[in-house]
């Protein structure tokens, strides 16, 4: 595809990689496309699809992640705004995706505890993202799952005492 957006990534480490997050890598990089170029999803995901180690991820994963965030685009920003100190245009797609990853998962994949789908976030945002923008998820994020997961927060924090 010639029209694809491209992201300019450090690379990706592979060994002791999960199929999950390998799933949230490639869903990252499909829903970056989906946003920056404006592709149609399918096509998006034919082109993702193709690429070099796709094999090794959790494909389930991956489908979810990119057709619930395309799917669900205009919740997710609603419920992240809320925890936004800046407008949309001064966040850069890359946390942007992160962020709706990390939120679809809150609120559709219970099997994935609160602080594991925090921390993918993070680390996404640190692999492929800005310099510091991986506090800003982090900062988001953290809120946002304290809302929407309130007794797994309730418990952790139970824990400590």
């Amino acid at each position: 595809m010639s029209d694809q957006a491209t992201m300019t990534a450090k690379p990706i480490k592979t060994r002791g990689t999960s199929p999950r997050t390998r799933a949230r890598e490639f869903a990252l990089q499909a829903i970056y496309q989906f946003m920056v170029g404006k592709n149609e999803m399918s096509s998006v995901d034919a082109f993702t699809r193709d690429l070099l180690g796709f094999s090794k991820c959790n494909a389930e994963h991956y489908d979810a992640l990119v057709y619930g965030c395309a799917r669900e685009a205009s919740e997710l920003d609603t419920q992240i705004a809320r925890y936004l100190d800046r407008g949309w245009n001064e966040i850069s797609p890359i946390e942007h995706a992160v962020m709706w990853i990390g939120t679809y998962e809150y609120l559709h994949c219970p099997d994935v505890p609160w602080r594991v789908v925090l921390n993918e976030c993070i680390e996404l945002a640190k692999t492929f993202g800005g310099t510091d923008g991986h506090k800003y998820v982090n900062g988001v994020l953290h809120q946002l799952g304290g809302s929407l997961r309130p007794n797994e927060l309730d418990q952790r924090q139970g824990k400590k005492a």
